[in-house]
């Protein structure tokens, strides 16, 4: 991640700070890095833990993280999810039927997450920080205790993350990394706690490269614009083969959907 602080590409989940542990699903892919990061959050000395993301519907993962929660003698209290992605949220109807505890998300119904709402399980306190644009349900965590952002896949712990037209919205997704710069440029927030990849310890450093980036390829994908817009080929193909061309193939269709939205966002969908 250019201009970014370096990141562990050897990641395996694991511990960081006092009250949180990642238990990373098996599902590696270019899309979802070493996996998808299902976080396990709880006071020092409480039962009650709260569980972020279980994942996919894989089953052996989430006998792994009932596993990690029977070996703390504790119970999962509450459920929340980051955003509807099947890499994330696919489990959760499974999940809730395994432990018994409700799911809270944005767009659910009645168990609908509040923007600054604080929620307290177990003596855990965290607060709901609204991050649509990655999807329009985006939500982060803000764990002040630990001075830690749970931000789903709206800030990585390598690399940056897709805005894929439709659900994806850039308008939405540059409001909430500036909300995101206003809580680390604060220090209410130091590090950040991905969905997927490593932990990131500098949080303000990497909004900073996220919103840099993102205004960097807006001003790319509109140059190339002014220079394709007479061709015959979709322009969107043509923008992702001009714009990101330093990107692996395998990502392309995923760049594609980033490019309609980045085309949306400059009024020329």
């Amino acid at each position: 991640m250019r201009g970014a602080p370096p990141a562990d590409p050897a990641w395996q989940g694991g511990g960081w700070g006092e009250r949180a542990v990642c238990v990373l699903c098996p599902n590696p892919s270019p899309m979802t890095l070493e996996g998808t990061n299902t976080w396990v959050l709880a006071e020092p000395g409480s039962r009650d833990v709260v569980v972020v993301d279980p994942g996919p519907l894989d089953e052996q993962h989430l006998r792994t993280v009932l596993d990690h929660v029977a070996g703390r003698d504790a119970r999962v209290a509450l459920t929340l999810l980051t955003h509807g992605h099947a890499d994330h949220a696919e489990s959760a109807p499974r999940w809730a039927g395994l432990t018994g505890a409700p799911v809270r998300a944005v767009g659910r119904g009645h168990d609908d997450l509040a923007a600054g709402e604080t929620l307290r399980v177990g003596g855990l306190e965290l607060l709901v920080v609204p991050t649509p644009g990655h999807t329009a349900d985006s939500v982060s965590f803000l764990l002040p205790a630990e001075q830690v952002l749970l931000t789903g896949d709206t800030v990585l712990g390598r690399g940056t993350t897709v805005v894929a037209y439709p659900d994806g919205d850039l308008t939405s997704y540059l409001d909430s990394l500036a909300r995101l710069e206003r809580l680390t440029r604060s220090g209410a927030a130091t590090s950040i706690a991905p969905g997927h990849g490593p932990v990131v310890p500098d949080a303000a450093g990497t909004v900073e490269y996220y919103l840099t980036h993102r205004h960097e390829r807006l001003e790319q994908v509109r140059a190339a614009v002014a220079e394709l817009r007479e061709g015959t080929r979709e322009l969107a193909d043509a923008v992702v083969e001009r714009v990101y061309a330093d990107v692996p193939r395998s990502v392309w269709p995923a760049a594609r959907l980033s490019v309609l939205a980045q085309l949306d966002y400059l009024g020329e969908l």
